[in-house]
């Protein structure tokens, strides 16, 4: 064992200068990459540098996980030693960089948000301003809410929806979704150009019932359902502005966008029917890992239900 290739401050020290000089880092980075390549000294334990594998490498990642450390710092340590590594390249004769193809353990899944039954009701039926008739403005917003939270739409099929279907003319595309009242369902277009019908619940057959009888002629021309204060169609910014407005107005207590509404559909649908290959088509996913998550959320429900209800559960 030289002591050029033994795993001593030496090296540490003059990447870390070469990272202050010649790069210009600020002292708080290179005191992150001190921290990083403290431990992997650590956790080598005195071996050579040159000696270190990706078997090594991968051993030490594992060991960090073991420890608590999460994902998202891992990925940060492996960039500090494999940056670290590829300078002592030009310094030792390495076979390779023991970091590369070394990848950090993955991040676990963040579980979509989902509002409670009660939450999702309130929000979507509540009137913004109960004491005054609701105007064309109002029943619209009423209308997508309901819709949305009825059948799961993704924003963009929501907005892209037609009061009928048009076939379409020359240069001119025909409707990629549009309602059909009397047989109380939606037809869109999703992911992958696929078409599915999704059936409209009461509420919110009720909801564009109501929209429907004021509703002004498209200034635009298009046979959009829902219309903007301009009397165009709608667009899916607009629509998630509206919505954020209305959750302040009826005091919803998180934070609303679209989707939100979609992830309760899918997670109150589930709840209810234990159904997951009907969730999937009603949502659209190509794959039933995708709707696999709601499993999760539908778990979290029952852990809730279970730690309040059961007598063995509750704490002394």
């Amino acid at each position: 064992m030289t002591d050029a290739g033994r795993a001593t401050p030496d090296w540490v020290g003059q990447y870390l200068g070469q990272l202050g000089t010649e790069r210009r880092l600020s002292s708080h980075t290179t005191s992150a990459y001190r921290r990083d390549l403290h431990q992997l000294a650590l956790l080598a334990g005195g071996c050579d540098w040159a000696a270190l594998g990706h078997d090594d490498i991968r051993r030490f990642s594992a060991r960090l996980h073991a420890q608590g450390l999460s994902p998202r710092s891992i990925a940060r340590k492996l960039s500090s030693w494999r940056g670290f590594f590829a300078w002592l390249s030009g310094q030792l004769p390495l076979a390779a960089n023991p970091v590369d193809a070394v990848r950090a353990p993955r991040r676990p899944k963040a579980l979509p948000k989902a509002l409670s039954v009660d939450d999702a009701v309130h929000l979507v039926s509540s009137a913004a301003h109960p004491l005054a008739q609701p105007g064309p403005a109002e029943l619209c917003n009423r209308a997508m809410f309901e819709l949305m939270y009825s059948s799961g739409l993704r924003v963009s099929e929501l907005t892209g929806l037609d009061l009928v279907y048009a076939k379409g003319g020359p240069g001119q595309p025909g409707s990629l979704g549009w309602l059909d009242l009397d047989a109380r369902e939606v037809l869109v277009t999703g992911k992958g150009n696929k078409m599915r019908t999704v059936p409209v619940g009461t509420h919110a057959i009720e909801a564009l019932a109501a929209w429907l009888a004021v509703r002004p002629p498209a200034r635009d021309g298009s046979g959009a359902l829902f219309l903007s204060a301009r009397a165009t169609r709608i667009s899916p910014r607009v629509l998630q502005l509206r919505l954020k407005a209305h959750a302040r107005l009826v005091g919803t207590a998180v934070d609303v966008h679209p989707h939100v509404l979609r992830h309760s559909f899918a997670s109150h649908l589930l709840q209810s029917s234990g159904d997951l290959r009907a969730v999937q088509d009603m949502l659209g996913h190509a794959s039933i890992s995708s709707t696999q998550v709601y499993t999760a959320l539908d778990f979290q429900h029952l852990a809730a239900v279970y730690d309040k209800a059961h007598p063995r559960a509750k704490s002394k």
